[in-house]
């Protein structure tokens, strides 16, 4: 089914941006397990995941929509300490969320009801990360870098 052209082109700008967000948290997850913080290992790496499975369903969208998925990747801000990398985050998220409620209004616009359902479900994902990262900056905020890190090397199941 051929889709609209204007709803092609943002959700290869949806693509672009989650291509990006699964690089950056994959990039902090590893030098998170590299410094022995095995929870926000698993945090970035499950959020990395999370990122690549919307990806997935973009890709899908796409092709369904008869148009060609871009590839493209996006500026990756990598902290070098771990509240840098929340900060880096927590504003992709927050862009993310920004573009994702365009685009949904757009789908709403020009009647593409089965895109705009996708990326109100990809929208929900992201204001869910983006919760779970602002409670991690708030955590630092509270009880101070050295306490939140200390609670970071022990993995949720121990």
């Amino acid at each position: 089914m051929e889709g609209n052209p204007k709803v092609i082109v943002v959700l290869n700008e949806l693509l672009m941006a989650e291509i990006t967000a699964i690089n950056q948290y994959f990039v902090h997850a590893k030098m998170c397990e590299n410094w022995g913080y095995k929870r926000l290992y698993e945090f970035n790496e499950k959020n990395s995941i999370e990122e690549m499975k919307h990806a997935e369903k973009l890709i899908e969208r796409l092709l369904y929509l008869e148009g060609i998925p871009k590839m493209d990747l996006g500026k990756i801000t990598v902290g070098k300490v771990v509240k840098e990398q929340l900060e880096n985050d927590y504003a992709l998220e927050k862009i993310a969320i920004q573009r994702l409620q365009k685009s949904i209004t757009l789908c709403a616009e020009v009647g593409d009801a089965g895109s705009r359902e996708l990326l109100e479900h990809i929208l929900t994902d992201e204001e869910k990360h983006a919760n779970d990262l602002e409670e991690h900056l708030q955590q630092i905020k509270d009880m101070g870098i050295e306490n939140y890190l200390s609670v970071q090397v022990i993995k949720k199941d121990e």
